[in-house]
């Protein structure tokens, strides 16, 4: 009897929460960006994931020796550390290596020896903002700790302003109260676009020695996510891991919760949607899926859907973020791009492993040529045949911070920061098209409250 009782009990469980799945798949809350929502930790994990799979799927195939031997010490199981490098042979100042990042230069960069008597410095550094936005940090020099260079140390005392190496400012500029003393540098770090950033217009140039965002022509680039080649001339592997397009029957996903931006990419995939079949999940659509379903919500892109929107909120030089990496690359999904200039895809991304909606004139010829590919699995898994060839890494913020405050590092500031970060060319409101149809003088103008529009002028962010 008490048996019985027991698996009433359990089939009615099992039928709430059934019912409660049901309707929360349907109408439950809805999705949100990454770039509000994943924290680092999780962000770190994910990345781990994807290459444990990856090089368990290769070694299953043999199609590629995954050694650690010789790998820098940055990636999984690398062991290769910095040698003493002299400053002007570093490549660590955007004038030393022009439209690269530098990023793995700054990684794998120690100051020459000093002799046995002298030890290197103590570098202190500033958080003028307090450690509410940094994640993961704590003062001191713990920080540092697994880094090639150890000696820098974090201060949030503001007496010692006068003294420290380097002032670091996040989102927003605080004058400390006095003027630059020695070789003290003042950087400032922002991740956000600059229609979403605070104005650097009342930062005077001697204010602002180096930038930490984005932008590969920042001194430290501070990307959202770093790939790096295991063998920088193996970028394709002979054939994809596996059939990516096996047991897929839909075809355009997006995530989306912000639906008036400044770009219009709502209004794109709108018209995009009249071609090929697109599910919008969020505010701006119909579909839900719940933030609380979010590893439930991954697996559809894995596995129902061949296409992903990595739309952008805003089409800025260099701006790609976790729409692009963790919704996209990082999974079994092929991205349709919106964002940054082509040619910054290009340097960011591994080879062919996207679209872009500029190379295509319209709404339309993009979804033809989406169509194509759902029916041609071989050509749509070409756009796969990246993964197994590289990873992506912590690109280490504070280990490059101390490391390049070691360097005998040129000086330089910004006499214009405002016009640098949000000058002309920096944002376009829609394609960067330069010759030919532009898809964005076709597409109605969006309906916001938010004064984004076909008439953005640079001067209106400065």
């Amino acid at each position: 009897m008490v048996r019985l009782k027991v698996k009433k009990t359990c089939r009615l469980l099992v039928v709430i929460i059934g019912a409660l799945v049901y309707a929360f798949w349907r109408q439950g809350g809805d999705w949100v960006d990454y770039q509000t929502e994943l924290s680092a930790e999780k962000w770190i994990k994910e990345m781990e994931l994807v290459r444990m799979l990856a090089e368990r799927e290769i070694h299953r195939r043999g199609q590629s020796n995954l050694q650690t031997k010789g790998r820098p010490w940055y990636m999984a199981g690398g062991t290769v550390t910095p040698s003493q490098t002299a400053g002007e042979e570093s490549g660590l100042w955007p004038e030393q290596d022009p439209g690269d990042d530098r990023i793995t230069n700054q990684l794998m960069f120690r100051p020459p020896r000093l002799p046995d008597v002298m030890k290197p410095k103590l570098k202190t550094i500033l958080l003028s903002n307090g450690l509410r936005t940094w994640t993961g940090v704590i003062r001191g020099g713990d920080v540092f700790s697994k880094c090639p260079v150890k000696s820098c140390k974090l201060t949030l005392d503001k007496s010692e302003s006068r003294t420290a190496d380097a002032i670091l400012f996040k989102d927003k500029f605080v004058h400390p109260g006095h003027s630059q003393i020695n070789r003290q540098v003042w950087i400032m770090y922002l991740l956000e676009c600059p229609y979403f950033s605070r104005p650097l217009s009342h930062t005077r140039g001697t204010f602002v020695n180096w930038t930490a965002t984005y932008r590969r022509d920042s001194e430290l680039v501070t990307p959202y996510a770093k790939f790096v080649y295991y063998d920088p001339n193996v970028r394709q592997l002979e054939r994809p891991l596996r059939n990516y397009a096996l047991n897929k029957t839909k075809q355009v996903a997006w995530f989306v919760s912000n639906c008036a931006t400044p770009n219009s990419r709502l209004q794109y995939a709108l018209e995009l949607q009249k071609y090929i079949s697109v599910d919008i999940f969020g505010k701006c659509g119909v579909m839900r899926c719940p933030r609380f379903f979010q590893d439930m919500c991954n697996e559809l892109l894995d596995e129902d859907y061949k296409f992903y929107l990595a739309f952008e909120n805003a089409n800025c030089k260099d701006y790609i973020t976790e729409k692009f990496f963790t919704n996209g690359l990082m999974r079994d999904i092929l991205p349709i791009v919106m964002g940054a200039r082509p040619e910054d895809y290009l340097l960011a991304a591994p080879e062919h492993s996207y679209i872009h909606v500029d190379d295509f004139d319209s709404p339309r010829s993009l979804a033809e040529f989406l169509l194509l590919l759902d029916k041609d699995d071989e050509r749509y898994n070409s756009y796969f045949r990246w993964k197994g060839t590289g990873e992506f890494i912590d690109t280490h913020f504070f280990c490059r911070l101390c490391a390049v405050l070691h360097d005998d590092f040129p000086e330089k500031s910004y006499r214009k920061p405002g016009m640098w970060w949000r000058g002309p060319g920096i944002c376009t409101p829609g394609s960067w098209r330069e010759s030919g149809p532009n898809w964005a003088e076709a597409l109605p103008s969006p309906k916001s409250s938010t004064g984004f529009g076909p008439h953005f002028h640079y001067k209106d962010f400065l």
